[in-house]
């Protein structure tokens, strides 16, 4: 009775689970693996995970990203008025996209290291953002930022052990 009602914007919903989705499509097409002779050969660091690690990890960490997001847009009520949140989210989403692209697309593990430093500070400036409109949602985001802390030192020796990559 002395409750309100706050409608979600599912169109913004729509846009943001799609653009989750497909960037995680992307980055699974662009990563082959150790099918890939190139990334096979590469000398990898100590804590390198095997690859099952791998392909249970990312849709744990899209699923933390997807909801964070959705957090957001609910708490704020439209895509509008989260315009900026939206904004570091898909240009994290794209970073994403980027560093499998840089590091197996075009082999080059050194651009693929500046990509993920600047995901890391996307993630890092979306985590903020987050926390004006729901510090639930920034907080799910921190096993994203973690991983992406372990796949920079990941991407770090590759690039400093493997100098003919």
């Amino acid at each position: 009775m002395g409750t309100t009602s706050r409608s979600f914007d599912w169109p913004g919903a729509a846009l943001v689970a799609a653009g989750t989705l497909g960037a995680l499509a992307l980055g699974g097409i662009l990563s082959p693996g150790t099918d890939d002779p190139w990334y096979a050969a590469l000398r990898k660091a100590p804590l390198n995970p095997p690859d099952i690690a791998f392909s249970v990890i990312w849709p744990v960490l899209f699923a933390l990203m997807l909801a964070g997001a959705l957090m957001v847009l609910h708490s704020a009520g439209s895509f509008k008025r989260a315009s900026a949140e939206m904004g570091l989210y898909f240009s994290m989403l794209a970073a994403n996209v980027c560093w499998s692209l840089f590091f197996f697309g075009f082999r080059d593990p050194a651009m693929a290291l500046g990509v993920v430093i600047a995901l890391w500070l996307l993630l890092a400036t979306m985590m903020l953002r987050f926390v004006v409109h729901s510090p639930r949602a920034a907080l799910l985001q921190v096993p994203y930022l973690l991983w992406v802390t372990f796949a920079a030192y990941l991407n770090f020796y590759a690039w400093a052990f493997n100098p003919a990559s």
